[in-house]
């Protein structure tokens, strides 16, 4: 019973963050980790050192070169506005997911290349776990970008969990 306790007090909270996009994937990946490292993440108000799950959400990046009038930079300005607007939905989405399960989170957003901003938001908040859904690029994706997931594996500074569905 004793090995017991210190092997529970051994168990300690990780910073866990979990990449959300809008496919089904991820959210199968937030729900894996909501079931399967309740231990690691479990904030409850009991816990004197909370450690929410962290929620990550690129918004693609609108990198055009305007050079020709407002006209144009206003669309820019409009299309990054929608596109963070519809990553803060995809962040609401699965913090409603956590709440049901009882687990609180830090939503955290960046416009970029998914894959580099994942990375450089692992390693600017120590991450200790990133999970990733898996999804299956088509041919062309994967030839020019290589597999996302991948990516992630090799790049991020810490170990990476790929959830299959």
């Amino acid at each position: 019973m004793v090995q017991m306790e210190k092997e529970k007090e051994g168990c300690e909270r990780k910073k866990v963050m979990v990449a959300i996009d809008e496919r089904k994937s991820s959210y199968h990946a937030l729900i894996w980790v909501l079931e399967n490292l309740q231990e690691l993440i479990s904030t409850s108000s009991s816990n004197p050192n909370p450690n929410p799950l962290v929620l990550f959400a690129t918004q693609p990046f609108t990198n055009h070169v305007v050079s020709d009038g407002s006209a144009a930079s206003e669309l820019i300005a409009s299309i990054q506005e929608n596109n963070k607007r519809f990553a803060l939905a995809l962040l609401e989405k699965a913090k409603h997911i956590c709440a049901k399960h009882g687990v609180e989170t830090e939503t955290i957003t960046r416009a970029g290349d998914p894959r580099e901003t994942i990375c450089e938001a692992v390693d600017e908040l120590n991450i200790q776990l990133l999970v990733l859904g898996r999804h299956s690029p088509g041919v062309i994706e994967r030839i020019f970008h290589g597999s996302f997931s991948d990516y992630c594996v090799h790049h991020a500074k810490c170990p990476v969990l790929v959830v299959r569905k």
